[in-house]
């Protein structure tokens, strides 16, 4: 693939992974602060397809949790590119799921809104399947080229904000089914005038509704709507139903009314004009309304006489449920009759209080912080629970992502200077035996011989066959590779073992072919026979100029021909004394391998050359070996991820020898060497490469 085609993929990679991680964390965010209207979208769905019956109580609430979690988590993960295997296997089940059971719906239609964004965006089912497809499409693309996304958070912190995300979701949603959402998308929201709301555009043709009420007396069943409710008192009151009968323009408000108990008075606009405070009492159903504040709610009511605000207790249960309430609760307040989903639109709680004002409300309370007794020792024109309630949506986003991110930046901060100074070191020597067994088993182990411009024809071939004669009657525990000059590569190649020993050039031009006398092209040396070649060596790159530009042209054009490249890099003593060999070493491979592929980048072999300890009389110690590889190995997953890093293998090129070759590959982040002077004597190059069988 070449680069312009690489970073489109990139690129569209990465914007997928975002459009996909904003819509879930919208999506489970709206969910998360809004339980109790999934629930109530679950039992709609339940009843459409006649399972209410086989469904525990308890159960759609839970389902409504469990889903904003997870989307809103798994929004979470992909947006910071944690476990972006698992994450993007997650999006594409789901979305593969979700897709054909959304075209079912649109189909089907059993419920005229999915609710797949709350109250905050309300989509057709024909729109949600439209998005899903989209959705669908955009997880395949990430699935396929997960390994293309980049990583907002190191994998040592995912476990972090991937356990702090889950505990942050369950907390909010705790909180919120407890009071209140935080967020209110529904028309009913504080500030919000009812009769403002309720009205019709000019020039908008009105829907009509038709409500119909289901009464009983004597056992006989009738229904009756608004135009010949009967005076008759002996009617009790069972349900109501209210049905679209012409479409026309819906205003916020469509479906509020208050008809009396049990006289079926329409007081909505008495109530909506009051110029006084009014209470409103709400319970979609009194036989499941929470009855632990019932001295609260009585307390509330006298308060009210005391000062002549008016208080209803609007539900939709039957005559039966109320007089039930009225005789556990002592009630005696009046009872006003109203649709149940228009109450369980205005407030998500059984019980909830909503204070209204000239038809404004002002305040709203969950049945679990309804006003207390110290609340109510003044008028409410005098008091705090009289005014309106007001925060503007931006500032309680802001509050709620505040909430998020300022633990959250606790936390890492916390990691990095306790757990990353104590227990990170702490669990990693512990398990250094486990690191090296699954270093040994992910990484190949491997020692290169670089013969430099040294031997003949004659005694290059002489060499390769002795070496290829050793390793026959002993097999190496490790790949072995030996590069050559341009001279010996057919020669040589003719001689070895292809299945014990590799064969490698010491390097190859950045051109494809041409008038470029002297040079040696990457087809070239794969037509010899050769399968590695060794590029960026420090000699080349201090004797012949060559820069991180012409490397990477070198890196292409080799990896394009079917060579696995050996990529040299290495700081020089006045870099070392200086302190900057990370600096230096990150650079060299930015400059020439992160325009790879991950798939490309899977045919490179690092070798570290820690050139001021290459015959200047310095002596890099072991520990400083592994120091430097285990800081590219992380570079390495900084940019292409873990998997990557542990599977790179990464060679030490600083003067190895057989005698201390053992210890250096010992080290959990060396995996061979790049033997330069060794390499020419079969004895010693082999005794580097039995160090692997200690």
């Amino acid at each position: 693939m070449n680069r312009l085609g690489y970073k489109l993929r990139w690129v569209a990679v990465n914007v997928s992974r975002l459009l996909l991680a904003v819509t879930f964390v919208f999506s489970g965010l709206v969910k998360v602060v809004d339980p109790r209207g999934t629930q109530y979208k679950f039992d709609d769905y339940f009843q459409a397809f006649g399972w209410s019956e086989w469904i525990p109580g308890f159960l759609p609430l839970w389902l409504a949790v469990l889903l904003a979690v997870f989307e809103f988590c798994i929004g979470i993960y992909l947006f910071f590119g944690i476990r972006r295997r698992t994450t993007s296997w997650l999006f594409l089940l789901f979305m593969s799921v979700m897709t054909p059971l959304t075209l079912y719906l649109a189909l089907a239609n059993p419920v005229s809104d999915c609710g797949c964004f709350g109250n905050a965006v309300s989509l057709t089912n024909w729109e949600t399947f439209g998005k899903n497809v989209v959705l669908l499409g955009l997880s395949v693309l990430v699935f396929r080229y997960r390994r293309l996304m980049v990583r907002f958070v190191s994998e040592r912190n995912q476990w972090m904000i991937s356990l702090y995300s889950i505990f942050f979701a369950f907390v909010l949603a705790g909180f919120c089914i407890y009071y209140l959402p935080v967020f209110d998308f529904r028309p009913y929201h504080i500030g919000v005038n009812l009769p403002q709301a309720m009205v019709v555009p000019e020039g908008e043709e009105e829907p009509e509704y038709l409500t119909t009420f289901v009464l009983e007396k004597d056992g006989v069943k009738k229904e009756f709507t608004t135009e010949d409710y009967p005076e008759d008192t002996a009617w009790h009151f069972v349900d109501s139903r209210t049905v679209l009968v012409k479409e026309g323009y819906v205003p916020p408000v469509h479906d509020f009314s208050i008809m009396t108990w049990p006289d079926g008075e329409d007081i909505t606009e008495q109530v909506l004009s009051d110029k006084g405070y009014t209470f409103l009492l709400i319970s979609p159903y009194l036989e499941f309304a929470d009855d632990s504040n019932i001295d609260r709610i009585n307390e509330l009511y006298d308060y009210c006489g005391e000062h002549g605000y008016a208080f209803y207790c609007l539900t939709a249960s039957g005559d039966g449920m109320i007089g039930r309430w009225q005789d556990l609760t002592g009630a005696d307040y009046p009872f006003g009759m109203t649709d149940e989903i228009t109450l369980k639109t205005i407030v998500r709680s059984n019980p909830g209080l909503v204070l209204l004002k000239e038809g404004t409300v002002y305040n709203k309370w969950s049945c679990n912080n309804l006003p207390k007794e110290e609340d109510l020792n003044m008028p409410l024109e005098d008091s705090e629970l009289g005014r309106l309630q007001s925060a503007s949506r931006m500032m309680t986003t802001l509050r709620v992502v505040l909430w998020f991110l300022v633990p959250l930046f606790v936390l890492v901060f916390a990691d990095r200077i306790w757990i990353g100074s104590k227990m990170y070191r702490r669990m990693k020597h512990k398990n250094r035996i486990i690191n090296l067994l699954k270093r040994k088993e992910m990484r190949k182990k491997i020692v290169a011989g670089n013969w430099k411009m040294n031997l003949n024809l004659q005694e290059g071939v002489a060499l390769a066959t002795e070496l290829n004669v050793a390793l026959a009657a002993d097999k190496p525990n490790c790949d072995v590779v030996i590069c050559t000059p341009f001279i010996h590569l057919a020669s040589v190649a003719a001689v070895l073992d292809a299945q014990t020993i590799g064969l490698g050039a010491e390097n190859c031009a950045d051109k494809e072919k041409g008038a470029y006398t002297g040079e040696v092209s990457a087809e070239m040396v794969k037509s010899t026979g050769a399968q590695y070649v060794i590029l960026g060596h420090s000699e080349r790159r201090a004797y012949y100029g060559e820069t991180a530009e012409i490397l990477k042209e070198k890196v292409n054009l080799a990896l394009a021909n079917g060579l696995k490249v050996i990529f040299c890099i290495g700081e020089v003593l006045e870099e070392r004394e200086a302190d900057k060999q990370n600096e230096v070493v990150k650079a060299q491979l930015a400059g020439s391998l992160f325009d790879l592929t991950a798939e490309q980048f899977s045919n490179i072999i690092l070798a570290y050359e820690p050139v001021w300890a290459i015959g200047t009389g310095k002596t890099a110690t072991a520990e400083q070996a592994e120091e430097m590889h285990a800081f590219i190995r992380t570079t390495i997953a900084e940019k292409f991820g873990v998997e990557a890093a542990e599977n790179v293998s990464i060679l030490y090129g600083g003067s190895c020898k057989p005698s201390n070759a053992k210890e250096i590959f010992a080290k959990p982040d060396v995996d061979g060497g790049l033997i330069g002077g060794a390499a020419l004597k079969c004895a010693d190059f082999k005794g580097i490469i039995d160090a692997w069988k200690a």
